[in-house]
């Protein structure tokens, strides 16, 4: 499989629904990982990433909790962390993942407890993925058989030897329609931009303008394991202390460690 941009790929594609991103620096020393979200629904619009700095992660909340409809599919834990590994998944089986690991259990062990979302007759896949300690990673898609709701098919996807340089993204649909299509395949490989500003800015610009809604972007260092996180909201939160939606929202210390990163990565 060649390297594709990624970029371009998100581009070309207005409605690839949920997404995950999951890739390895140039110079091999971070890892790098982000997730979006998109909306069709006014309901699947109405949501904004907040950090959750308790358990090293993020939740979706209602931008507008009086027009929250349906929080069942919606409402969840995208991002937590496990010690040193990263959990990302586009529903609450980022929770089912946290427990059953901090079990002992695996991250097959977790999902095979999982099927797709009860949303037919699109049945949105579940995709899930972990960053370990020293950046290998594992990703999955839990998907029906071709709009089957009767039949669940499991896939995962082992990277024990990222490449320096290059990445994997999967998400949950292949492209629009009705019902929407599930993504098809090995997670697609693409380059990894120089500098987590030029990753997460990269990423927020290609998404369609009319459909996207949130991004969640992450580097870890992976000699200190330290974690530089940015947060990209289209839309504004109703009573919350939120910025500039357009703009990423940092805490202190990230943005001095991103400041850190990216002057490290000019010099080299």
């Amino acid at each position: 499989m060649n390297q594709m941009s990624l970029e371009q790929e998100l581009k070309s594609n207005a409605y690839p629904g949920r997404g995950i991103v999951i890739g390895r620096s140039d110079d091999g020393t971070k890892a790098v990982t982000a997730y979006f979200i998109m909306g069709r629904s006014a309901n699947s619009r109405n949501r904004v990433f907040d950090p959750v700095p308790e358990r090293g992660g993020i939740c979706t909340i209602a931008a507008d909790p009086a027009k929250l409809e349906d929080p069942s599919l919606i409402i969840y834990n995208p991002v937590l962390t496990l010690g040193k590994t990263h959990i990302v998944t586009n529903g609450d089986q980022t929770d089912t993942i946290y427990d059953l690991m901090s079990q002992g259990k695996s991250f097959a062990d977790a999902l095979r407890t999982r099927t797709f979302e009860p949303d037919g007759p699109n049945y949105t896949p579940r995709i899930s993925a972990v960053v370990y300690a020293d950046g290998s990673y594992q990703m999955s898609i839990l998907k029906s058989a071709d709009g089957n709701g009767d039949s669940v098919q499991r896939y995962f996807f082992d990277y024990p030897q990222p490449v320096a340089g290059e990445g994997h993204f999967i998400s949950t649909y292949k492209h629009n329609g009705n019902p929407i299509p599930s993504f098809e395949g090995e997670p697609l490989r693409f380059a990894c931009p120089r500098t987590i500003g030029d990753f997460a800015q990269g990423l927020w610009s290609s998404l369609n303008p009319d459909n996207k809604v949130s991004l969640f972007a992450r580097v870890i260092d992976l000699d200190s394991g330290e974690t530089g996180d940015m947060i990209f909201n289209k839309y504004d939160a109703v009573c919350s202390d939120l910025d500039d939606p357009e703009e990423p929202e940092l805490l202190p210390e990230e943005l001095e460690l991103l400041k850190k990163l990216d002057a490290e990565e000019k010099q080299d």
